[in-house]
């Protein structure tokens, strides 16, 4: 099968960015012929390009015309889109429409659904925007980037493709990574029908690990979204415990290099390569996730279970749906730093059911989230989408 797959790569890398990369590798090495069409927001550095991004990002002809001809050259059976925003717009679905050929788009976030992506404002969940024709909540409150000026651009791209009925008509499939988020887009009017879930996978199999360091991880950007305070909160509640790794970076590194200099019991080992973070959820007791926002699926708690490691995580978004309590892993309510506390005490105090917690988490891994599964849940979607389009 020949397939475009098109991408618009941010300027921080993400973890979209490395399911994308490692799906593309997946499809190669199952014998497809696969086109790379990247772009990325590096060279958009000064207000006039920000001003020209945020026009084109509504209906950008130059993306329409590149992707046309990348599909004239290459001759695709299929163009899968991880992400068009904002460089690539959604005029390359008009590409794709003109030259007859299917479209499935992954959707990693909720930008169709809301201006920055996450439907989380202020420091907590928002769904003001959810379902309405015109988003004029978002530019109200700036939710792009804090501005409102670059939040009515976006709210207008919203806006026009819901009225030429871009979403319904020029997409044959959308692939959702969890329930919880296909939901989300069945209440913002997406149609139901073409939306079927796919979950992230980890490949290669890192392998399993076995659990005996003395230490919790956290792996995560370090952002309010991500919980790093209820996180820090609850580790002083705990006081010498348990040692808590954590690995990542972000605008609030700051609270991390206090807590380290108070005396908590917290290692910050900022950024680290893929195998060492494996290597390290593989020793760990068990990996905590502290989301406060709607993830739209968490892979971090699939690498974890890949080593065999539980995990507790808040109950909000996709890890309510990864999780089963007491199994393979423990919730707690989102942002309660002394229910987090109370589960972190449980694990600890129930040493003689880790063992069964790290072998659930490893069957779940086996059961849902290899490579060999999701390739085989990607060639349903396109067979379908492809035997559909012939008539």
């Amino acid at each position: 099968m020949k397939i475009l797959i098109l991408h618009n790569r941010y300027q921080m890398p993400g973890g979209e960015d490395v399911v994308v990369n490692t799906e593309k590798a997946l499809l190669e090495a199952n014998g497809h012929n696969i086109a790379f069409l990247e772009v990325n927001n590096d060279h958009i550095t000064n207000p006039i390009q920000k001003a020209q991004t945020a026009i084109n990002a509504i209906y950008s002809l130059s993306s329409k015309k590149l992707v046309r001809e990348k599909i004239d050259n290459f001759q695709p059976d299929i163009v899968h889109i991880h992400n068009f925003f904002p460089v690539f717009s959604p005029s390359v679905y008009y590409a794709c429409k003109e030259a007859n050929v299917p479209v499935v788009q992954t959707l990693h976030n909720y930008r169709l659904l809301c201006s920055n992506y996450a439907l989380f404002r202020d420091g907590k969940v928002c769904e003001d925007c959810l379902g309405k024709f015109v988003p004029w909540p978002s530019v109200v409150h700036g939710c792009y980037r804090g501005s409102r000026t670059g939040t009515a651009f976006v709210a207008t791209m919203q806006f026009v493709h819901q009225t030429f009925q871009t979403w319904s008509r020029m997409v044959d499939q959308y692939i959702t990574l969890t329930e919880f988020a296909r939901n989300k887009f069945i209440q913002g009017n997406f149609p139901e029908s073409k939306l079927v879930v796919k979950p992230n996978f980890i490949y290669p199999d890192p392998g399993q690990g076995n659990g005996q360091g003395e230490y919790a991880l956290f792996v995560s950007r370090l952002s309010f979204e991500k919980g790093i305070e209820t996180l820090l909160k609850a580790w002083k509640q705990l006081g010498k415990k348990i040692t808590l790794k954590i690995v990542g970076d972000g605008p609030l590194s700051t609270l991390v290099t206090q807590a380290v200099a108070q005396g908590l019991e917290v290692e910050w080992l900022g950024h680290r390569p893929s195998n060492e973070v494996h290597q390290l959820m593989g020793a760990a007791k068990f990996l905590v996730v502290c989301a406060e926002w709607y993830e739209t699926f968490g892979l971090v708690a699939i690498e974890a279970f890949a080593k065999g490691t539980p995990v507790i995580a808040s109950d909000i978004g996709a890890f309510a749906e990864l999780i089963r309590p007491y199994d393979n892993g423990l919730l707690f309510r989102p942002g309660d730093s002394n229910d987090l506390v109370a589960k972190v005490e449980w694990i600890l105090n129930h040493s003689e059911n880790l063992a069964s917690m790290r072998r659930a988490a490893r069957a779940e891994f086996e059961a849902k989230y290899t490579a060999e599964k999701n390739y085989q849940m990607l060639m349903s979607i396109y067979e379908k989408v492809l035997s559909r389009h012939k008539y």
